[in-house]
């Protein structure tokens, strides 16, 4: 058996120097992204405050229902506001005055003999209402004061300019209508 000289130049390893040179690189950079996503983590967490002078998800909102349990599982968990608006004719003048913003729900036609069951509406109410394609809306709790059920109207031309932005997602069409 003959021996082959190796050169110095030659050999196909890496010296140690190098291969942990290359770890230690990687470590400290995979290190320093891990540092600084924490860091724009807490500082996310800490600026999001969920408190009545800042609602900031649906997830809040929903809590802050009225009977949010109902709500959630036969509806969808509202802001309702209530304002009075004046208006003079002569001269022509508009007057707002300051709303006032409360927790509310909406239910799904669908859902209407919750309310029923519970005697809140009586069978004209509900008739009424179904003949002007409408749904119930209310405020309050349904089951220790007295709850102010209306019937509304869901406006098809309202849009919401938040979702029309470039890069929003547009929410499932089944929820679109109640």
């Amino acid at each position: 058996m003959r021996r082959t000289p190796t050169r110095p130049g030659n050999s196909s390893k890496s010296s140690p120097l190098q291969s942990s040179l290359f770890n230690f690189t990687t470590i400290a950079i995979l290190g320093g992204v891990f540092v600084l996503g924490i860091g724009i983590g807490i500082a996310f967490s800490s600026t999001t405050t969920l408190s009545p002078s800042n609602v900031a998800s649906r997830e809040f909102i929903d809590t802050k229902a009225p009977n949010p349990e109902i709500c959630v599982q036969y509806g969808a968990s509202a802001m309702v506001m209530d304002a009075r608006l004046f208006v003079t004719l002569n001269p022509f003048n508009v007057y707002v005055a300051q709303p006032s913003m409360r927790p509310g729900c909406v239910l799904r036609q669908n859902n209407w003999a919750l309310l029923e069951q519970r005697k809140l509406v009586t069978s004209d109410q509900v008739r009424e209402c179904k003949n002007r394609l409408n749904t119930f809306g209310f405020t309050g709790n349904l089951d220790t004061d007295k709850p102010d059920i209306r019937c509304i109207y869901q406006n098809e031309s309202a849009q919401n300019f938040f979702m029309s932005q470039p890069g929003a997602v547009a929410p499932a069409q089944e929820t679109d209508r109640f």
